[in-house]
């Protein structure tokens, strides 16, 4: 089977970008595009030829893009874990996976959708610091109660001065130096 023959079933083999931002632009208009992938150049002062600009300059912009056209727009049916990992342009339909309607959106929908997200970014940072899955193997430090390890790990404490066993006043009143008054006067 030639190259040409794997990638035919995606919607998005030999489709022009500008055509794809049309299609989305003339479906959804800007606003819904802005509320679901959060892109600024669908927000101030959008338009096919700066948005065109800025997604031919940023490729994750553009994959982006290309994965709402292919799963919001055209219906198809999420990619397998192997595919997901692939740009959209490169994933390999299935033969069996047929394009369906456009995705009706609305802001509400869009609104849950950034909650969702925030969550989910929210719970990915707490398994970091507890050092659950994908945490990193620096040491992470946790909002609660410092170890006695840990109770100044930056340094940022002030160091209490060292205490001097106590004199009596005549041996302090000797080895205190005697101050000039005027130390810039010779």
């Amino acid at each position: 089977m030639n190259e040409k023959a794997i990638y035919e079933n995606n919607p998005l083999h030999g489709l022009k970008l500008e055509i794809l931002l049309a299609e989305l632009v003339d479906h959804y208009g800007w606003e819904i595009l802005y509320a679901y992938l959060n892109l600024k150049c669908f927000d101030k002062n959008p338009s096919i030829e700066s948005s065109l600009k800025f997604l031919r300059k940023t490729s994750w912009a553009q994959e982006k893009v290309d994965a709402f056209y292919m799963y919001q727009f055209k219906g198809l049916p999420m990619a397998s874990n192997a595919q997901f990992e692939l740009p959209p342009r490169d994933r390999i339909v299935p033969a069996a996976d047929t394009l369906g309607e456009p995705a009706e959106l609305s802001f509400e929908d869009a609104e849950q959708l950034k909650a969702k997200r925030a969550r989910k970014a929210k719970e990915r940072d707490e398994a970091k610091l507890s050092g659950g899955r994908g945490a990193s193997r620096s040491r992470s430090y946790s909002h609660s109660a410092p170890t006695q390890r840990d109770d100044d790990p930056w340094g940022l404490k002030k160091k209490q001065p060292e205490q001097k066993p106590e004199q009596k006043p005549e041996q302090q009143q000797e080895q205190q130096p005697k101050r000039d008054p005027n130390p810039w006067g010779n």
